[in-house]
């Protein structure tokens, strides 16, 4: 008997193409989708790290992008330049979901857990008595031929319907999830960053529900001075506005995407840096910059303790450490009896998979 035999482990050189591409990503998503600008920073980047080989160079891999159908001639603005297409905005999705989900790997498309029993579409290790009516396909033929032996004996083998047992199946339900994202002016503010990391729990969460859990339900929406509803398409090209922040806007959009859903569960996660400093009156702005207006303070928590009374727990990720603002946060969560954390940029996406994935493995109660 030869048994295991164990081998060096060599891992996979990357081609120059392969190993461009993975940065050229990342680039298209700081740069909000700006080909040119994206391309000019690699550039730059190979002029001080020497990316690229005397045989193969940026024009080179400029080509290889356009021949692989990465790239295409931006014919809408007439500039010359070039534009992503379809399957380079699936690739930054996925990249995304590697580098912020990267233990995840790619299973069958099905539905999550639920806490209930019954017919559903996945056997468990439970088993039950036979009762009328059920599938005959459920029965666990090994477990009722020992029932038959054991009742009737070995000789003159019979089955009665006692011995028959059923092996139950775990239900499968669904979910339906609005992300709402901040993009005020603070997301960039004080030289910051916030609305890259955002943006790739963004696409990640997004490529996650389409790979995972494709009977699932996910909207994007992003608000500032209002709010409104964008593709996932459109993840890649997200900026930031000259904008207040109107959660209110927002939460009342999430909530009226979510009424029309069948799903018995529903949920709303909502990334920001800063508090709700606007709301629309009668038509009109009603602004405050300078600190938590209570007018604005008691909309947000009305909002949340009517998105309990429908069932809609409301997961807030702050990426701010004020303690006036977490404060703000600590009461809306109590008003919404949802769940709040208070995270750095690099923590963010790791909080958003973990919340995720524990949501979607029971029946929201309120």
């Amino acid at each position: 008997m030869i048994g295991y035999r164990f081998l060096e482990f060599i891992p996979k050189n990357q081609t120059p193409f392969e190993k461009l591409f993975d940065l050229f990503k990342q680039l298209l998503t700081y740069t909000s989708g700006e080909v040119d600008e994206a391309i000019s920073w690699l550039r730059e980047l190979d002029k001080e790290y020497k990316l690229t080989t005397p045989d193969y160079g940026i024009g080179d891999f400029i080509q290889e992008l356009k021949d692989r159908g990465y790239l295409k001639d931006d014919s809408e603005t007439g500039s010359g330049g070039m534009a992503l297409t379809a399957k380079t905005e699936q690739a930054i999705r996925q990249q995304a979901l590697d580098h912020i989900f990267g233990k995840l790997k790619k299973g069958k498309g099905g539905d999550h857990g639920s806490r209930f029993g019954g017919i559903g579409d996945e056997v468990s290790s439970n088993t039950r008595d036979y009762q009328f009516g059920d599938s005959m396909q459920d029965i666990a033929m090994l477990e009722s031929m020992k029932n038959a032996q054991i009742n009737n004996g070995i000789g003159e083998f019979s089955m009665k319907e006692s011995d028959l047992v059923i092996r139950e199946s775990e239900y499968k339900t669904q979910m339906s999830t609005v992300l709402m994202i901040d993009i005020s002016h603070s997301m960039i503010l004080y030289g910051e960053d916030r609305i890259t990391p955002a943006k790739k729990v963004a696409m990640a969460l997004s490529e996650l529900i389409k790979l995972k859990y494709p009977k699932d339900t996910i909207d994007i929406i992003v608000f500032g001075n209002d709010a409104w509803q964008i593709e996932i398409k459109d993840l890649p090209y997200l900026k930031v506005g000259p904008y207040h922040t109107n959660t209110v806007a927002g939460l009342e959009l999430a909530m009226d995407l979510l009424r029309r859903k069948k799903n018995a569960n529903k949920q709303i996660f909502m990334i920001t840096d800063g508090k709700p400093t606007c709301l629309v009156e009668d038509g009109k702005y009603y602004k405050n910059s300078f600190g938590l207006d209570q007018k604005i303070l008691n909309k947000c928590y009305s909002l949340a303790k009517a998105a309990r009374r429908l069932k809609i727990p409301v997961t807030t990720f702050m990426v701010a450490t004020d303690p006036y603002l977490q404060e703000f946060v600590h009461d809306f969560t109590e008003h919404n009896n949802g769940k709040a954390f208070y995270t750095s940029l690099q923590g963010l996406g790791e909080f958003v998979f973990e919340d995720f994935e524990r949501n979607k493995k029971r029946t929201f109660k309120r």
